[in-house]
């Protein structure tokens, strides 16, 4: 065949392209459409992490987090009184931590923690297959820097999208943090049951430990409460905490953390669990000192920083309460048999040593020694003498204890109504409690004058009226205000300001606070040591004489009211002053003859008592120099130097104002005491007239004159009285109503203030 043909020939066949295998072509196809989604799931999931991550907290806002602590209240010697929380935790070191907590809680949640990322790559997947087939977040793969972003920033919702976030936020934190710093963050903020969050506040609730402290059996329960804290509470479900504990332990062993020995020593043993308290920890659980705290923490801390502050801050708030003295004082006032108060203040700084103000704050939350407001009955009537030697008058000069009426009606008598003494010496008036001199006096002095100087000395109360009943303590006062004015006497002269807290320090340690003793002179150290002498005389022999502190200068008074309804004893020591109120909330009598010195002086002097045991106090009173005054030994029934056969009592008098001569009753001459410069002088009061002047006025004597039996005037004395003076009335006499119910409205009605105590809680959100 020629070439031409056979070139026409191969023209004429037709051409046909080969032919790919069709499996060549589906695999083709798949890894087509992969590349595909992987773009789509690429893209998808930029826009994903975009979204995610959006809402997530910056690297800055995860350094400046601040997780939430319990503040921590300290007494003055830095014992913890109670802590203020919405999550009860403590921040402590990891080198304050056990090192078998370390090893337990990393072989309970993450062995590998020191050597991964903060992600583990192969359990997210496995976990997200999981999740996947069963439709939901179903599978954990948590390491503990997840937990740790989960616990910071995130709720504990399982969701996909909360997962992813939780990775982001782990693989974050593992770039700004160290591995300790991590362990340490996770050990502080993880849950542990029964309101305890974090190790400080774990190792205490269940074991009363510090961190440090706990041993590898202890260590394995906490550890295993993590997961489930509600579940493996050794408290409530003691097997299943078991059960968990062997867990723990287990991996422990298989880690080689811990000793084959030490397992099979401790994986039965029972752990030693401290008593469980009655109640929940709670932000509203005040464990020490209830009415010393919730008075701070409503009157002081909340106003000033916050609910915020106070129960997430985690701030160290020294104050100045003796917690031993305190709750001594919290014992004492449970005992009562009647509702009642006690406070103690050292009287030369104005900080509160105790303050207790009922006998069960769980069932009462009506502090009464900051909201009582009571009559302190004859308790008030040291005012009174102040007053006068204000004046210029002096212990030892006389004042009538007679009857009284006046044109009202009013008739004030004494605790023993058909008894007068007649001419008594002012120091007597007082030791003895008796109201119609204390009247009279109130009467000389002027009642502006008595309320002004209870005013300077710090009677703050609205409730304070403005006729001769103050005399006899008709006045609505708290025991707190009373205390701070008898402080006075204690520290020469000056009115203290009362405060509870010493200093506030943030979570960093900065002074956010600090407070210390406001004091003004408001009487003159010699009228306040002059005060104090004689009220020193009540307790030596007076009203007052179950107050007598072995060891110790004391002075004090009694205080009670009408029917017996409230009963006080208010005084001190030198360094402490306290008051102690009994009462009853609905005014109900106290029953018997409960006067002050029987219901309430025996609840101050077991108080006293123990505090001067527990503090190192001095056992009499400072002097100052400018009082300028002597001790003088002086008769106490006529106020003449003392001679040998009379009843001796030593008196603070201003220098060159001391009689010179001896008690004409008991073997001084008459003569020379008619013609003593400095003789007691009788004060009349305007009330008085010339009949009761002379039926009740004290009679001087010849010395040969013999004396009485009782040791008073002779039964033949010369009729010569001692020297009178009628001061002039410098304001007019204002009377009290002869038929006046003083708790017809009661300025602090118990309920009124348990409703209040509920809105403060409801201000500042500690309950819906």
């Amino acid at each position: 065949m020629s070439s031409t043909a056979r070139q026409d020939t191969d023209f004429s066949i037709e051409h046909k392209p080969k032919k790919r295998p069709f499996i060549l072509s589906f695999f083709s196809s798949l890894l087509l459409l992969a590349v595909l989604l992987c773009a789509a799931g690429a893209v998808a999931m930029i826009f994903f992490l975009k979204d995610v991550t959006s809402s997530l907290p910056s690297y800055q806002d995860m350094l400046d987090h601040q997780p939430s602590l319990a503040t921590t209240l300290y007494d003055r010697n830095g014992k913890v009184i109670t802590q203020l929380f919405q999550e009860n935790r403590t921040w402590v070191k990891l080198d304050a931590v056990s090192p078998w907590m370390v090893k337990a809680i990393l072989a309970a949640e993450d062995s590998s923690f020191y050597e991964h990322s903060g992600i583990r790559p192969v359990a997210v997947i496995r976990a997200g297959l999981v999740d996947i087939f069963h439709r939901g977040a179903k599978q954990g793969a948590s390491t503990i820097t997840q937990q740790l972003a989960r616990n910071l920033f995130l709720s504990s919702e399982k969701t996909i999208i909360r997962k992813a976030k939780e990775a982001v936020l782990a693989l974050r934190l593992e770039r700004i943090y160290t591995k300790d710093q991590l362990l340490e963050m996770y050990l502080n903020t993880i849950y542990m049951g029964h309101g305890a969050y974090g190790i400080e506040a774990a190792a205490k609730t269940y074991f009363g430990k510090q961190p440090k402290e706990l041993g590898i059996d202890e260590s394995a329960v906490l550890a295993g409460l993590v997961a489930a804290p509600e579940k493996y509470s050794p408290f409530r479900h003691a097997k299943n905490s078991h059960v968990r504990k062997a867990y723990v332990m287990r991996r422990m062993l298989d880690l080689d953390w811990i000793s084959n020995e030490d397992y099979k020593r401790l994986i039965d043993k029972k752990p030693a669990l401290v008593k469980r308290r009655n109640r929940e920890t709670s932000s509203l659980s005040l464990d020490g000192a209830p009415y010393f705290v919730s008075y701070i923490l409503f009157n002081q801390l909340l106003p000033v920083y916050g609910t915020d502050k106070i129960y997430r801050g985690g701030l160290k708030i020294h104050t100045t309460i003796d917690l031993d003295i305190q709750r001594k004082a919290e014992e004492i006032v449970s005992k009562m048999p009647h509702e009642g108060a006690l406070a103690a203040i050292d009287p030369n700084t104005g900080e509160i040593i105790a303050l207790v103000g009922g006998r069960d704050f769980n069932k009462s939350k009506f502090n009464r020694a900051t909201q009582a407001y009571r009559q302190p009955g004859s308790a008030f009537k040291p005012f009174v003498y102040a007053a006068a030697i204000e004046q210029g008058y002096r212990g030892i000069d006389h004042i009538l204890d007679a009857p009284l009426e006046f044109s009202n009606g009013w008739s004030p008598t004494n605790y023993s109504s058909n008894k007068y003494d007649g001419e008594v010496t002012l120091m007597t008036a007082l030791a003895k409690s008796i109201n119609t001199s204390a009247v009279r006096l109130a009467q000389i002095d002027g009642i502006e004058r008595v309320a002004g100087i209870a005013r300077r000395l710090g009677i703050t109360t609205p409730y304070l009226p403005d006729d001769l009943s103050l005399a006899l303590g008709s006045a609505s006062l708290t025991p707190l205000e009373l205390l701070v004015a008898y402080s006075a006497f204690a520290n020469n002269g000056y009115r203290v300001k009362p405060y509870s807290v010493r200093e506030v320090l943030s979570r960093n340690g900065d002074s956010l606070e600090q407070n210390g003793p406001s004091m003004e002179s408001e009487i003159s150290s010699t009228t306040a040591v002059e005060v104090r002498s004689m009220l020193q005389q009540v307790t030596a022999w007076g009203t007052g004489t179950r107050a007598k502190i072995d060891g110790y200068e004391t002075f004090g008074k009694t205080g009670t009211t009408n029917d017996y309804t409230d009963a006080w004893f208010v005084g001190g020591v030198p360094g402490l002053v306290a008051v102690v109120y009994v009462g009853n909330d609905d005014h109900k009598p106290l029953g018997g003859r409960s006067t002050g010195s029987v219901a309430a002086l025996p609840v101050w002097r077991e108080f006293v008592s123990y505090a001067v045991a527990k503090m190192n106090l001095p056992a009499t009173f400072s002097v100052p120099a400018d009082a300028e005054v002597e001790a003088v030994s002086v008769c106490r029934k006529t106020g003449f130097l003392a001679a040998p056969g009379c009843q001796t009592v030593t008196l603070l008098l201003p220098q060159g104002q001391a009689p010179s001569a001896t008690c004409p009753w008991h073997g001084g001459s008459s003569l020379e005491a008619r013609s003593d410069e400095n003789a007691p002088v009788l004060l009349l009061a305007p009330v008085d007239d010339e009949i009761s002047a002379e039926r009740y006025a004290m009679r001087l004597q010849p010395k040969s004159k013999p004396m009485s039996s009782d040791g008073g005037a002779p039964a033949e004395a010369e009729t010569v009285p001692l020297p009178q003076k009628k001061p002039s009335l410098n304001e007019p006499v204002k009377l009290p109503s002869a038929t006046a119910d003083p708790y017809k409205k009661d300025p602090s009605q118990m309920s009124e203030m348990e409703a209040k105590y509920q809105q403060l809680l409801k201000k500042y959100k500690l309950i819906e």
